[in-house]
């Protein structure tokens, strides 16, 4: 009798990363590094115009990955309790019986959050740091595993409510898709609608399996010259006058989880400095806050700045 395969990370990655490109065009270092954040159990931020895949994205990820996911389109009259869920008295049982909200799914899609009043935003907070929500006194669980891709538009549209520091904190990595190159927008012009694309989508991957890559995740190898690159990156990025604000030793953190990540997803056991070069920007750009004379500069003009200036260990 044959022992059965080995399980292979980095061939069902492919696998997944390939599924979801089928429907976002031209689009697979997004795709990596949106893969890469959910690997790495963090949240995710799609900041984009409108019409540019941000939600098809989300949803592709969710079918591929075989996730729960739950949209919450994000108003300016949304409550925080319209996201939570509440506790609504039944007369049957004379007590309130408390009716969660769709913020207990494996992935929830917080489409456009800037929409929503900063009150609203911020009933995210815990669900996104913590895991549970809290109502009325009790700590109820949220799904395991549990993720939020949120969606939001420029803030130059109208419209539109910054999300505060601490919630973009949240957020382990932000992307942009941007526009499609000629060749991808060729395709999806003369191609099949994406909605419907989507319905056809089957899961790659069984229950639990994310969990296992998760935790395959925490067992790639960083080598002390790598952990001291990226403390070398923090540093640069506190005293260098271009920028007004560092990264946290929270930011190193994720940091380091997101480098683990695309390490597997590149088919290694260990991480390597280009791992962290890779991810830097995605999980920098909206950690970074510019100086004074630096205003205007776009996130990944600082990240270069900030990549240039230390030196790569050998």
């Amino acid at each position: 009798m044959h022992a059965p395969p080995a399980f292979a990370p980095a061939d069902r990655l492919a696998a997944v990363v390939q599924q979801v490109g089928s429907v976002i065009l031209g689009k697979e270092r997004a795709i990596r590094l949106a893969l890469t954040c959910l690997l790495a159990r963090g949240h995710l931020l799609i900041e984009d115009l409108p019409g540019l895949g941000k939600t098809t994205l989300a949803h592709a990820l969710g079918r591929t990955l075989g996730l729960e996911v739950r949209r919450i389109q994000f108003t300016s009259d949304l409550l925080p309790a319209d996201i939570l869920g509440a506790a609504v008295y039944d007369r049957e049982q004379a007590a309130f019986v408390f009716h969660p909200g769709p913020v207990f799914a494996q992935l929830v899609l917080a489409d456009e959050i800037n929409r929503a009043s900063p009150k609203t935003q911020s009933a995210l907070l815990e669900a996104m740091e913590e895991g549970q929500v809290t109502s009325d006194g009790h700590s109820r669980p949220l799904p395991v595993p549990f993720f939020v891709i949120a969606t939001q538009n420029p803030m130059t549209q109208l419209g539109t409510f910054p999300l505060p520091e601490s919630q973009l904190d949240r957020f382990l990595m932000r992307l942009t898709l941007g526009y499609p190159d000629a060749r991808a927008e060729r395709a999806l012009l003369a191609g099949e609608d994406r909605r419907r694309l989507l319905e056809r989508l089957s899961p790659l991957l069984g229950p639990g399996e994310l969990t296992a890559l998760q935790a395959r995740c925490e067992q790639v190898h960083l080598a002390p010259p790598l952990l001291d690159y990226a403390q070398a990156l923090l540093a640069q990025s506190r005293f260098d006058p271009a920028f007004e604000t560092g990264l946290s030793p929270r930011a190193g953190q994720a940091l380091l989880r997101a480098a683990r990540a695309w390490a597997l997803l590149e088919g290694r056991d260990h991480a390597l400095p280009e791992d962290v070069q890779a991810v830097l920007p995605a999980l920098a750009g909206h950690r970074l806050r510019p100086a004074s004379a630096q205003v205007g500069a776009r996130p990944e003009e600082l990240v270069r700045r900030l990549l240039s200036a230390v030196p790569v260990p050998v």
